[in-house]
């Protein structure tokens, strides 16, 4: 024992134990997108780092308008197709998403429901957020990060034995979650414009 420090008291904590950064994603996806009147058409490559180490191919469809409601999802490998909703916001910090899904292999058809929320986790405050990098045009990288807190706290007595003045110190740990690498080909106008003009000739 230190010297310096009473018989009740211990060594300070170090900063690897208060603060601790998780750079290696778990999850990193690949995503090719095709844009064309409205409509979204994509393929997603999911790969899984550990403990999973696994992989997920999925074809996505979905429309591009603001007000849409809903995206298509098939899994080829598990054979499983999703219809979902889009998050409903219910308050400022809590969303609602609702799926019906079938799997072909099984013969089964059921439906899910979520709650999530920027903020939560066990014994922690967690805040959670999606990170959008545009590195030129068609090209996006978006990280998903994760933070894990507890502030500080700091306390004090007279006259009932408790130390006047005493400070615990927080803990942070942040992790990045996942890096997706999003490839988007947009229909350009003209090419929509002609491929209607070739119709209307017909």
């Amino acid at each position: 024992m230190d010297a310096h420090l009473g018989p009740n008291e211990e060594e300070p904590t170090s900063w690897e134990d208060l603060v601790k950064i998780n750079l290696l994603p778990s999850e990193l996806f690949l995503k090719f997108r095709k844009e064309i009147e409205g409509i979204r058409l994509g393929v997603n490559l999911e790969f899984y780092n550990a403990p999973y180490n696994d992989f997920h191919p999925k074809l996505v469809l979905k429309p591009l308008a603001p007000e849409r409601k809903w995206k298509f999802m098939y899994e080829p490998i598990h054979q499983d197709v999703h219809l979902i909703s889009k998050k409903i916001p219910l308050t400022n910090f809590l969303s609602l998403q609702v799926g019906i899904g079938h799997n072909f292999h099984l013969h089964e058809t059921g439906w899910k429901w979520k709650l999530t929320t920027c903020f939560g986790g066990d014994g922690f405050s967690r805040v959670r957020n999606k990170t959008t990098l545009g590195l030129c045009p068609g090209v996006d990288f978006r990280f998903r990060w994760r933070a894990d807190y507890v502030l500080p706290e700091i306390t004090g007595a007279l006259g009932t034995g408790d130390p006047l003045f005493e400070m615990k110190a927080g803990q942070l740990q942040a992790s990045l979650d996942r890096v997706e690498a999003i490839f988007t080909h947009k229909a350009t106008e003209e090419a929509i414009f002609t491929h209607k003009d070739s119709e209307d000739l017909l």
